[in-house]
């Protein structure tokens, strides 16, 4: 479980959430130009940490022991958002059906933007 914890704090979370957080809360044209020369490595950091989560979703339907855990919980807060980022979800399709199965669980309530 750990390991996805990690890959989370190291390899999602700060390219698909900084990105969302840039484009959604600061807003494109206020952006420093510090930040608008890391958009590209970020992006393409955050497409391949889903690109990692695709392929481990390809054959496994949760992150860990198969079933939901505190892993997959972890990893849903901002790969079911990344979209507001700009990232194209539908590139990765074994995310998009694990994203689904994670809100088709009990006691599962939507963000509220």
């Amino acid at each position: 479980m750990l390991r996805w914890m990690f890959f989370e704090q190291y390899n999602h979370e700060p390219n698909i959430a900084t990105l969302r957080f840039w484009m959604r809360s600061i807003g494109l044209d206020n952006l420093t130009d510090l930040q608008r020369l890391q958009m590209p490595g970020k992006r393409q950091a955050g497409n391949a940490a889903l690109g990692v989560m695709d392929e481990h979703l390809a054959a496994h339907d949760w992150f860990v022991a198969g079933h939901m855990s505190l892993a997959d919980i972890c990893l849903f807060a901002y790969s079911h958002v990344a979209g507001d980022a700009d990232f194209e979800l539908r590139r990765y399709p074994h995310v998009q059906q694990w994203i689904e199965r994670m809100k088709g669980e009990p006691g599962y309530l939507a963000m509220d933007s």
